[in-house]
């Protein structure tokens, strides 16, 4: 009776699950060969903002436990990011500059892949990939329009996907082979 009084925190082991699904989708072979998606750190830092965006996109706006969720999600995706960069070699005083940089990254994409979403208009959404997935000098719309049916594709079967699933650390992604 008490413990409905407190606010329960999700368990880490279920963060965990959700993030390495997210970062295993993210690393999708098929996203560097089929989709042209750079084979690089930012390309990949890219593919795992989409696939952590589309899961904060599903957290927000629903109960108290799956914002707790998405947060949970959220601050993993922070803390792996932060080891990855000490992991290269940033040195502790520059850390911080870059954690900035990433967050203001996934803040930025968020809200254009957001509103793209949220208004459906024709090719936003892969404009907005263009700019950001794609801006190492080469222009690739087929690249962008498969990548942004693919994210579509996503953000509509994690919206039909159970909470009672996700607060169990169960998470699914398309296929991006078949688009």
């Amino acid at each position: 009776m008490i413990s409905g009084l407190f606010p329960r925190v999700p368990r880490q082991d279920t963060i965990h699950a959700l993030y390495g699904a997210i970062v295993a989708q993210a690393r999708s072979p098929v996203f560097y060969g089929g989709y042209g998606v750079p084979d690089t750190v930012t390309g990949r830092l890219e593919m795992i903002i989409i696939h952590a965006f589309l899961f904060s996109r599903r957290a927000r706006n629903r109960t108290d436990s799956m914002q707790r969720l998405g947060q949970g999600v959220f601050d993993r995706f922070c803390d792996d990011m932060d080891a990855n960069l000490r992991e290269m070699g940033v040195g502790d005083l520059a850390v911080p500059k870059h954690m900035r940089r990433i967050g203001e990254a996934f803040y930025g994409r968020a809200t254009a892949y957001d509103v793209a979403l949220a208004t459906r208009q024709n090719g936003a959404l892969a404009q907005a990939l263009t700019r950001n997935v794609f801006a190492e000098g080469m222009h690739h719309p087929e690249a962008a329009q498969r990548l942004a049916a693919y994210i579509e594709a996503a953000d509509l079967q994690l919206a039909q996907q159970e909470d009672l699933d996700l607060a169990q650390g169960r998470i699914s992604f398309p296929n991006p082979e078949t688009f």
